[in-house]
């Protein structure tokens, strides 16, 4: 870690660094702007670009960085906590990840976020993240998931489970996903181009597979461009309205969407619904992936869905 420390100490010299584990350094130090934050952030991806020389051999240091500001605030312990969050964010989403310790209570934070978020759709702040899904036996990427990220002015990045949920209650949820259809069709057609034919899965939310305004939008998009895309869908998502978004779910499909489950296993699994679904894909929940080799029960409620899965005539995904 001592090689480690020596690159913190040049990225950031004015900053106080303690090695917190054999994985773990915590930084801290004072600023009155805000953006100092995202430049420190910035200076140590920078400072570890480049492999480090130890006794004559070069070893690249990979990081994850998380962090946390405060206005005035001194509760050291919360902000370290909010640090911590940060970092477990971004070993999820592999990006540096800041977050803010307001003063204010959380109600207000979430509606100036809300009212941030509706300008953040208009005036183009959002971008798209694409996670290619992987064909084992062709071993090819045969398809993408579109992932909603927002860079805010002043808050940075901003992670989906911190807006997307303002954004049900806001209704900005439509606007956010009418967009998100949008720039997925666009980036398509410059992936075609490039020689990439590939599928695009968009996230859509259970409130919206009722709206039938929304349907309405989302299928002139795509028949007007001739779009590659497919849905995905929670289980729970369903159970809200079961009538509307079984037959919403089918004119979809009557387009040419591919209906694809998501998180399957961490709802209800119902199987009532699965049989009604017109879903071509089935995506297993990433906590029955990641405890394959660890677990005697979870490879065998693995190897069951798969085999329901295949005798339903869809396709698997094994998320994570």
């Amino acid at each position: 870690m001592s090689t480690s420390r020596r690159g913190f100490a040049r990225a950031l010299p004015e900053a106080r660094t303690v090695i917190a584990g054999r994985d773990i350094a915590e930084i801290a130090f004072e600023s009155d702007a805000r953006l100092a934050l995202d430049l420190a952030l910035t200076a140590i991806e920078v400072a570890f670009e480049l492999p480090f020389d130890l006794d004559g051999e070069s070893y690249m240091v990979c990081l994850q960085l998380g962090a946390a500001a405060a206005d005035g605030h001194r509760d050291e312990v919360h902000l370290l906590e909010e640090a911590e969050k940060a970092l477990r964010d971004a070993r999820t989403e592999h990006v540096a990840v800041a977050r803010d310790v307001a003063g204010d209570s959380a109600a207000i934070d979430r509606a100036g976020l809300g009212r941030d978020l509706t300008r953040a759709i208009e005036n183009e702040e959002l971008f798209l993240q694409y996670q290619p899904k992987v064909h084992l036996r062709r071993q090819e990427i045969t398809s993408v998931e579109a992932l909603v990220r927002w860079t805010h002015p002043t808050r940075g990045l901003v992670l989906p489970s911190d807006f997307i949920p303002i954004a049900e209650e806001s209704r900005d949820i439509v606007a956010l996903t009418l967009w998100t259809i949008r720039r997925s069709i666009q980036d398509q057609r410059i992936l075609a181009e490039h020689g990439h034919d590939l599928r695009i899965f968009i996230n859509i939310a259970g409130v919206l597979l009722a709206d039938e305004r929304f349907v309405r939008r989302a299928c002139a998009l795509v028949e007007d461009s001739g779009a590659q895309l497919g849905f995905e869908i929670t289980e729970t998502s369903v159970i809200r309205d079961p009538e509307s978004a079984i037959a919403n779910l089918k004119v979809f499909a009557a387009i040419g969407i591919v209906i694809a489950i998501d998180d399957y296993g961490a709802g209800l699994s119902s199987l009532a619904y699965l049989k009604q679904l017109p879903a071509r894909e089935l995506k297993i929940d990433k906590l029955f992936v990641t405890q394959l080799t660890s677990s005697n029960r979870d490879p065998l409620i693995v190897r069951s869905t798969i085999d329901l899965a295949h005798a339903l005539e869809m396709e698997v995904v094994a998320e994570g």
